[in-house]
């Protein structure tokens, strides 16, 4: 990557699962741990959706998926942001590999076309509104729920 005087660099806060940049040099090892770590965390994730479907399959699983997955999602961000600030790791293999693999919104779009196309309209309107609504509910919940615990146990 070369620095250009219309792309600059970014100011600021730099997402280091997202600049390979120190410098101005790139980070070629960092480009293959990272990517390796989140292909390994990928490939458990979606193993586990994909164990969950076979379990349960249908749109409620694909519901419950992503709603679990994206409270795991706002556990993990309280602590990597407030806890395991130095584990430069922990959250592209969690985050991106493990959830980012377990969760699904291919599925959870699949879902609502096929529910559409056999005639089931309401139920898909259902369908995508509670998964949004339970996502984000989750991930609020979960956030919480996880600074409250954090800041009971540092007293």
């Amino acid at each position: 990557m070369q620095h250009h005087p219309l792309n600059p660099l970014p100011k600021g806060p730099v997402d280091s699962d997202v600049d390979l940049r120190i410098d101005g040099r790139q980070r070629r090892t960092h480009d293959s741990v990272l990517l390796t770590v989140i292909a390994v965390g990928g490939a458990i994730g979606a193993t586990g959706r994909y164990l969950v479907g076979l379990a349960w399959p249908g749109p409620l699983s694909t519901l419950l998926i992503n709603i679990v997955g994206c409270g795991l999602i706002g556990i993990l961000m309280v602590l990597v942001t407030d806890v395991l600030t130095q584990q430069r790791l922990v959250r592209p293999f969690l985050g991106t590999g493990v959830l980012g693999g377990f969760t699904t919104f291919s599925t959870y779009a699949l879902d609502i076309q096929q529910l559409v196309t056999r005639g089931h309209a309401g139920q898909a309107l259902l369908y995508l509104a509670a998964t949004i609504v339970g996502a984000l509910l989750a991930v609020r919940t979960t956030v919480t729920a996880t600074r409250a615990l954090i800041s009971w146990r540092s007293r």
